[in-house]
């Protein structure tokens, strides 16, 4: 039996919903961001208590199939801004393709979904990324580079019109 949820993404929500799982005494095969295998099928006690856990850290069950997909697009998402690929990334081709939907429709749900577009969503991502890279000695070009933006300016001019500071003046904040 296959859980989709909502939220999930990072190792530490992975860990918490395990936690949750071994609390509750639910038999798991896997969790992975957005994803529960379940050994056996649950009552609807048991899910509705699992719902309840959940819940209370800022997770929730997916029932819909569109919000399935949401999640799902935000974990592609992340795979894109945690990939060590040099290539130029595209998002709506590589969305495209492996969802096997237009990405004029997978756009449209998003926004209607998520309430901002899959290009907002993205940027935050990206601007999360770089917040995590510059608590390390890389340098601003680097960042930059590995992150896929075309130039220093245009990193730190998305960087502050996200957050209200400069990377540099974030970097000083972590010091």
């Amino acid at each position: 039996m296959q859980i989709n949820i909502k939220n999930m993404v990072c190792p530490r929500c992975v860990m918490a919903v395990e936690q949750i799982l071994d609390r509750m005494s639910i038999p798991y095969h896997e969790v992975s961001i957005g994803t529960v295998h379940i050994k056996r099928s649950l009552t609807d006690d048991e899910i509705s208590n699992f719902d309840k856990e959940l819940s209370q850290i800022g997770f929730e069950i997916l029932k819909e199939r569109k919000q399935k997909l949401v999640e799902e697009i935000k974990i592609a998402l992340l795979e894109i801004v945690n990939s060590d690929s040099e290539n130029a990334w595209k998002t709506s081709s590589f969305l495209s393709e492996r969802f096997n939907l237009e990405y004029s429709y997978l756009s449209n749900l998003f926004s209607e979904q998520q309430g901002e577009s899959i290009e907002k969503y993205l940027i935050k991502l990206k601007v999360e990324k770089v917040k995590e890279l510059l608590g390390y000695d890389a340098t601003l070009a680097e960042i930059a580079s590995q992150m896929q933006y075309s130039s220093i300016a245009h990193l730190s001019s998305q960087f502050k019109k996200t957050t209200g500071i400069s990377p540099s003046e974030y970097r000083k904040q972590l010091i």
